[in-house]
C-alpha cells in the first residue's frame, strides 16, 4: 500500500443509483502503481451484465435531474467544484500513484476540473434556442434539451479530468453521466463518486469500472443517447461502428501526432524551450495534444539541436508522488515496451538520438515504468516516428528549407489536433495558421489552453469540441415548437 497520506476508495463496488452495488458475476481487479510495481487497492470489477442495471438506474436518475432547475443544477455544480479544491491534495496524489503523472502537476489536473464544474455552472442560461417571426396569428420557437443517458469513457493519461471533470458539461445540461474510468486507472473516478455523489439525484452519476467488453456494451444500450470518448483513434473507430446501430450521438476528442513549424526568423533558444515544452515530457509524453514533430528550419536547425538536450535535461523520471518529481512514468508495461519498440525502429529507419533513449538506473525507479526524454535528429516522414502516435517521450526534429513542402508534410497524416508555428512575423503565421489542417493553433506558444477557448482537433483527431460553451451545447438537442395563436 502506498503512503497513508493517500486517500483510496473505501467502497469495493460499481457506483450506480446513487448507492455501491457489487458486481452480478463478483468480478474483481487489482490496481497496480506503474510508477513501483505495487499493488494498491483491490476493486469490483463490472462485468457485460452490469450494464443494464447501471443504464437503468441512469435513466431513472436523469428524468429527475433533467426537471431540476437550471439555476440549481449551477449551484449543485458550483458545491461539487468546492469539495474537489477541498480534496484536491488527496485526489492528486491518488492519480500520482494511480496513473504515474507527476503530483505536482496533477494537483493542476484537480483545480481544472473545479474550474470545468464552475464553468459550465456559470453558463446554464446560455442553453437557448430560438424564435423565428410568423405574423400575428402564429409563433416558432426552438428549446434546447438533454439527451438523456450520456456515457463518458475516460483515458489513462489524465483520470480525473476526463472521468468527473468532463462531466460537467453533460450533467450542467441536464443529462446523466455513466463513467467507465480507465482500465489503467480507475481509482480517482471512484473516490470522488464517495466525495460527491450525494450532492446529485440519485442515477445522476454513475461509475462503471471494467474492461473494452464493458465499454463497448456500454456504447451499444439502447438507453444510452450519446457517448463521449478521449482516446486513441482505434478507440474512436470502435465507439463509433458499435454507436452506429443505434444512431446514437458522439463526442470524440482522439489522438494527435501535431507538429510545431519554427522559421527561419525565430529565436532559436525559444524555440528550443517550446519543442521541448510542447512534448509534455512532464506526462511522460502521454498526452494527445503534445507536438511531437519539431520541423524546423535550416538557418536554425544546427543551432536548436545543439540547445535542446539542456532544456530536456530539465525532465528527470521521478517517484510521481514526490512534489520535486519533474517526469512521470509510462502507464504501464506494455505501454513502456511498445515506446522503447519505436525508439528502435528509429535508429534502424536512420534517426539520429541525441537525448536519452533509455530506462533510468535509479535502483528506486527500477520497478516503474520509467524512461529518459528522448530526442530524434535528422527525421524523415517516412519514419515511423514521424508519422504514428507514439504516446510516449519520443520527440521528431525534422529539416524543413521549402515553406510549401513543410506544409504538405505537415497536414499529410490522418490526425489533425494542434499545430504551433514560431516566426516574428505574425502576417506569415496567420497564413501559415490559415492553411495548417489543425483545430487547435498557436502563434509562439505550446500547450496552453484558454477556458472558453473550443479545444478539439480536425480529421481522425476527433468531432466536437470541448472546454467551451459549444461543449455546453453539444450535449443538448434542439427541439421546434409551432404554436396556432388565431384558433383556427
Amino acid at each position: 500500500m502506498a503512503g497513508s497520506a493517500i486517500q483510496f476508495p473505501k467502497a469495493e463496488g460499481l457506483y450506480y443509483g446513487g448507492a455501491w452495488h457489487s458486481p452480478i458475476e463478483q468480478g474483481t481487479a487489482m490496481v497496480e502503481s506503474p510508477a513501483t510495481g505495487e499493488v494498491l487497492a483491490k476493486i469490483a470489477y463490472a462485468s457485460v451484465a452490469d450494464i443494464d442495471p447501471a443504464v437503468a438506474a441512469a435513466v431513472a436518475g436523469q428524468i429527475e435531474w433533467r426537471d431540476v432547475l437550471p439555476s440549481e443544477r449551477a449551484k449543485i455544480l458550483r458545491e461539487i467544484a468546492a469539495i474537489i479544491r477541498k480534496n484536491a491534495e488527496e485526489l492528486a496524489l491518488l492519480d500520482a500513484v494511480d496513473c504515474g503523472n507527476p503530483v505536482a502537476e496533477l494537483r493542476r489536473d484537480i483545480e481544472l476540473s473545479a474550474e470545468a464544474m464552475d464553468f459550465h455552472a456559470g453558463l446554464v442560461t446560455e442553453m437557448k434556442g430560438a424564435s423565428v417571426p410568423m405574423g400575428p396569428d402564429s409563433l416558432s420557437f426552438s428549446v434546447r434539451e438533454p439527451y438523456g443517458v450520456v456515457a463518458r469513457i475516460a483515458p489513462f493519461n489524465h483520470p480525473f479530468i476526463f472521468g468527473v471533470g468532463r462531466a460537467a458539461a453533460p450533467l450542467a445540461a441536464g443529462n446523466s453521466v455513466v463513467v467507465k474510468p480507465p482500465e489503467q486507472a480507475p481509482l480517482s473516478a471512484l473516490r470522488a463518486a464517495e466525495l460527491i455523489g450525494h450532492l446529485l439525484p440519485a442515477g445522476a452519476y454513475n461509475v462503471v469500472p471494467g474492461d473494452r467488453d464493458v465499454g463497448a456494451a456500454l456504447v451499444a444500450h439502447g438507453d444510452v443517447a450519446l457517448v463521449a470518448v478521449t482516446g486513441s483513434v482505434p478507440t474512436g473507430k470502435a465507439v463509433m461502428r458499435a454507436a452506429s446501430g443505434s444512431l446514437k450521438r458522439v463526442i470524440l476528442e482522439l489522438g494527435g501526432k501535431n507538429a510545431l513549424m519554427a522559421l527561419p526568423d525565430a529565436d532559436p533558444e525559444k524555440v528550443a524551450a517550446a519543442v521541448v515544452r510542447g512534448m509534455n515530457f512532464t506526462w511522460c509524453g502521454q498526452s494527445c495534444g503534445s507536438t511531437s514533430r519539431a520541423f524546423i528550419h535550416d538557418d536554425i536547425y544546427d543551432q536548436v539541436l545543439e540547445l535542446l538536450p539542456k532544456y530536456a535535461a530539465n525532465y528527470r523520471p521521478g517517484l510521481p508522488t514526490d512534489p520535486q518529481t519533474t517526469m512521470g512514468s509510462l502507464v504501464n508495461k506494455a505501454q513502456l515496451e511498445r515506446v522503447l519498440g519505436y525508439i528502435e525502429s528509429a535508429k534502424a529507419e536512420g534517426a539520429r538520438l541525441i537525448f536519452g533513449g533509455s530506462r533510468p538506473e535509479d535502483p528506486e525507479l527500477a520497478n516503474g515504468c520509467f524512461l529518459y526524454p528522448t530526442i530524434f535528429a535528422d527525421v524523415t516522414m517516412d519514419m515511423r516516428i514521424a508519422r504514428e502516435e507514439i504516446f510516449g517521450p519520443v520527440l521528431s526534429v525534422l529539416r524543413w528549407s521549402d515553406e510549401e513542402e513543410a506544409l504538405r508534410q505537415i497536414n499529410n497524416i490522418e490526425y489533425g489536433l494542434t499545430f504551433a508555428v514560431f516566426t516574428e512575423n505574425l502576417v506569415k503565421a496567420h497564413r501559415i495558421i490559415g492553411r495548417a489542417q489543425s483545430g487547435f493553433c498557436w502563434i509562439n506558444e505550446v500547450s496552453r489552453h484558454a477556458v472558453g477557448s473550443p479545444f478539439g482537433g480536425f480529421k481522425q483527431s476527433g468531432i466536437g469540441r470541448e472546454e467551451c460553451l459549444e461543449e455546453l451545447l453539444s450535449y443538448t438537442q434542439e427541439k421546434n415548437v409551432f404554436i396556432n395563436l388565431a384558433g383556427k
